[in-house]
């Protein structure tokens, strides 16, 4: 597809099919996405219509289910009916499988499958036993362009072998006196031998290397549309068809003098097809970032056989591709992980910053989760496979990124109205201009001297014509926005935030208002130990030997972080004997819990634990639970025999980096707002510690909304900063929801942006790539449009009277090819792009 014509062709072909829902056509990534009801039609329909429209297309996949899978039969193009029956009824047959449907004339098969039965390797086994091999079709992959760029290439330095000559015929050879006498030499009347020569090689770049023109324009035009083919095949038909007039004159008359412009015809098309191929060149790089996240998968695995015992029986290498959910797989350091799973034994130092962005390694224990290529760095993992193929963390972000290069930003529908009307008012422009310059010379408006010694005043209109026909750019407006919006979509999930269409790119900018949960968003999430007050003579680490005593009996959340604190605290060891020594363990719902350790009593709990046992709380340890409670920290107060013998702080705590984060926001004139379930007093004191000044707590998720509702009816754009599960309804109602702390879960329905690493400077960096990604939008359409505006009247001549200047056609076609190569190459700087500068001068500032 060349621009946007085309892409609006193809949709619209795809949209007329009854049972399509709704199609998208992306011209950046040459993909459709379809929706469509299955009973209705198949998507073999769909490769028909392409087919008509006039472009190749083969199928990717047929759903996002994780359970289908497409299958590729090899070593032959086609097979009998009888053999891929043989196949289907086989793989039915199979245990977990729901349904199989093939395509004899590809050699494709699609299983539909119960993963926790069954997998791909079962069947690649069950059709290697009926006689045939098959691989595993991956749709996750960028487009593999390699196919046209040959094509392409191939084109052009053929095309070239017949150009030069032919430049060499007409511009150079009739200036040396020698072989201007030989190409002179008449045939019949006034046609020459070097006007054969020259018929003859513009012929075969004219319709060999120019047929693709052809057709496009032939299959825009049948559906009624217009693009880039046709004024191509217009201005080489309008040069090679007069050219051919021209030959038949001198042919039959002894007295007619004109020249051809043969050398026009083939030329323009010989630097068209340079300027696609660069133009595809420089498409590849745009999709980078999803080839760079596929590369983090590795090539194979190590699969542990297992007994009937749980014992290992032999290790294998396969496919990564093959794993099935449930498999045990070993990984040794310096490997990545094959897909998501949880370690079931070993402990070893995971490099997660290829995907979640965190620098630091993650340690891994047994329970742990560990995501699909990620780096092992210290020692051997065992791994218990959970999801496997399109359902990994990796396999989804590039779906997101995928997902989010095929959307249009909405910006994209200025320019597909502008291309929509663009061809026919070039070819009136064309055709204004050829009878202006013609009518001009007729009357003898102008000099005869303006006309060149081998042209008359036809042939110079025809020039100028045919220069507007092929200076005139669509592709460039076309491609100003997509690739721009491909680029900076895989740059963002490259940095762990994933942009999940051009809409959400756009708006972000845009954003006068940001709201934040406080739970998991500004704070961390979990309650942990902040600081500890003693009140008696006990060393810190005695005094947690006994609260963690108590405390290992109770699962409150709370008491897990004391638990947490104790064993970092204690380098990870617990005091079982004590553990086991406690009797008369009671656990006061809402209060805390009380036992008997080694013949003293134990409390452990809030004050009103500590009133109910008639524990008395001196002058001082009350001041202390006072300034507790005023900087929004929950206290827990340890008694031993009836004594108060500490105080422990847990709070939520704030993420370090959520004041800086706030601060930047109101320096770059967006207000924050902080809205949250919790009660007023933990509220007010997070907003103080993080420099928000409006508040609104104990909301429902209702709430929420209707406070994004009322701000953007007031007319202000609202974004929404949440964890994603509890703020779902927030997230959807705000102009952008940004799900922050997905972890693995990036598959998130309600967020447009999804921050992988849980930092919320991240929400400064998705606001800055949005702001530079949309300056380069608009500087691709200054150029595109500039372009047009100022070369279209450079063509039709309008400088020649005043100074002399002319574009002949070819440097006009020249020209045409170039400008969507420089749009393409102006995207390509977001490649360079950093985070902004101020998030590296707060981190100093922290450090400091």
């Amino acid at each position: 597809m060349t621009c946007t014509a085309c892409s609006s062709c193809v949709e619209s072909a795809l949209e007329q099919i009854h049972g399509v829902k709704k199609a998208i056509v992306a011209l950046a990534t040459e993909e459709a996405e379809v929706h469509y009801d299955p009973w209705l039609v198949s998507y073999k329909t769909f490769i028909k219509s392409v087919s008509d429209t006039g472009f190749e297309a083969e199928l990717i996949s047929t759903s996002n289910e994780s359970n289908n899978i497409c299958l590729k039969l090899e070593g032959s193009s086609t097979y009998s009916q009888e053999q891929v029956d043989l196949i289907q009824s086989s793989l039915m047959g199979f245990l977990g499988v729901k349904n199989v449907e093939t395509d004899c004339k590809n050699g494709s098969i699609i299983v539909s499958y119960d993963p926790d039965t069954t997998g791909p390797r079962c069947f690649l086994e069950v059709i290697d036993k009926v006689g045939f091999k098959a691989s595993l079709q991956n749709d996750l992959g960028s487009p593999d362009r390699s196919k046209e760029m040959k094509e392409y290439k191939h084109q052009f330095f053929w095309s070239c072998a017949f150009t030069m000559p032919l430049f060499a015929l007409s511009m150079i050879f009739m200036y040396i006196s020698t072989l201007k006498s030989i190409f002179e030499i008449r045939i019949s009347h006034m046609f020459t031998l070097g006007m054969l020569l020259r018929c003859i090689l513009s012929t075969a770049v004219q319709f060999v290397f120019g047929r693709r023109f052809y057709k496009g324009a032939y299959m825009a035009l049948r559906h009624g549309s217009t693009n880039m083919d046709v004024l191509i095949a217009l201005g080489t038909n309008t040069a090679y068809f007069y050219s051919v007039y021209v030959s038949i004159r001198a042919a039959t008359s002894s007295r007619f003098g004109e020249m051809d412009f043969f050398e026009t015809s083939a030329m323009l098309i010989s630097f068209i097809l340079l300027g696609k191929y660069l133009e595809i060149l420089a498409k590849g790089k745009t999709s980078q970032a999803i080839a760079k996240l596929i590369d983090l998968q590795p090539e194979f695995a190590t699969l542990l056989e297992l007994g009937e015992k749980g014992d290992i029986l032999a290790e294998k290498e396969i496919s990564t591709q093959l794993i099935h959910r449930k498999d045990l797989v070993k990984i040794i350091p310096g490997r990545k992980v094959p897909a998501d799973g949880i370690v079931v034994s070993g402990h070893s130092y995971v490099n997660e910053s290829m995907i979640t962005g965190e620098a630091c390694p993650v340690p891994k224990h047994a329970g742990d989760k560990v995501i699909g290529g990620t780096l092992n760095e210290s020692s051997i993992l065992h791994v218990r496979t959970t999801h496997v193929g399109s359902e990994t963390a990796l396999s989804q972000i590039v779906r997101l990124v995928k997902t989010a290069q095929m959307s249009k930003a909405p910006v994209q529908k200025y320019a597909d109205k502008v291309s929509r009307h663009f061809v026919p008012f070039v070819i009136l422009a064309a055709l204004i201009t050829w009878l202006a310059w013609f009518g001009a010379g007729l009357s003898g408006s102008y000099p005869k001297s303006w006309i060149p010694a081998s042209m008359d005043e036809f042939e110079l209109a025809l020039q100028f014509g045919i220069a507007v026909l092929v200076i005139a750019c669509p592709c460039a407006l076309g491609l100003a926005t997509p690739t721009a919006v491909m680029v900076a979509t895989g740059k963002g999930a490259s940095q762990g935030i994933l942009i999940k269409g051009g809409q959400a790119l756009e708006n972000t900018h845009k954003v006068q208002c940001m709201v934040f949960d406080k739970t998991g968003t500004l704070t961390d999430g979990k309650p942990a130990v902040t600081t500890t007050k003693l009140f008696s003579d006990l060393s810190l680490a005695n005094f947690y030997s006994l609260v963690t005593a108590v405390e290992a009996n109770s699962a409150h959340p709370i008491a897990k972080a004391i638990m947490q604190y104790a064993a970092d605290l204690q380098e990870g060891s617990y005091d079982s004997e004590k553990i086991c020594e406690v009797e008369g363990f009671n656990s006061v719902i809402g209060q805390g819990v009380h036992a008997i350790l080694e013949g003293r009593r134990i409390a452990v709990g809030n004050q009103r634990l500590m009133q109910h046992l008639n524990i008395p709380l001196s002058e001082t340890v009350q001041q202390h639970l006072q300034h507790i409670e005023n900087v929004a920290e929950t206290s827990v107060v340890a008694a031993i025999d009836d004594h108060v013998a500490g105080i422990i702080s847990v709070s939520d705590r704030v993420k370090p980096e959520a004041a800086s984060t706030i601060s930047m926001l109101k320096a770059w004139g967006v207000q924050s707002i902080m809205v949250t379930g919790d009660n007023w007093g933990t509220a007010k004191a997070i907003a103080r510690q993080v420099g928000i000044e409006e508040v609104i707590a104990e909301a429902e998720p209702n709430t929420k909304v209707e406070k994004i509702k009322d701000l953007q009816n007031s007319g202000i754009i609202v974004g929404m900063v949440g964890d994603g599960i509890n703020d779902s309804p927030a997230l959807v109602a705000a102009d952008v929801g940004m799900a922050i702390g997905a972890g693995t879960d990036v598959a998130i329905e309600a967020a447009d942006i999804v921050l992988m690493r849980s930092d919320l400077e991240d929400v400064l960096t998705a606001i800055d790539l949005s702001k530079k990604t949309f300056s380069r939008i608009k500087l691709n359409y200054v150029w595109a449009l500039g372009y047009n505006v100022f070369a279209l009247p450079l063509a039709a001549g309008v400088l020649f009277p005043l100074i002399g200047l002319r574009l002949p056609p070819w440097v006009a076609g020249a020209a045409m090819a170039l400008s969507s190569v420089s749009v393409v190459c102006s995207s390509l700087m977001l490649r360079s792009y950093k985070r902004p500068k101020c998030l590296h001068a707060l981190k100093d500032i922290k450090v400091a």
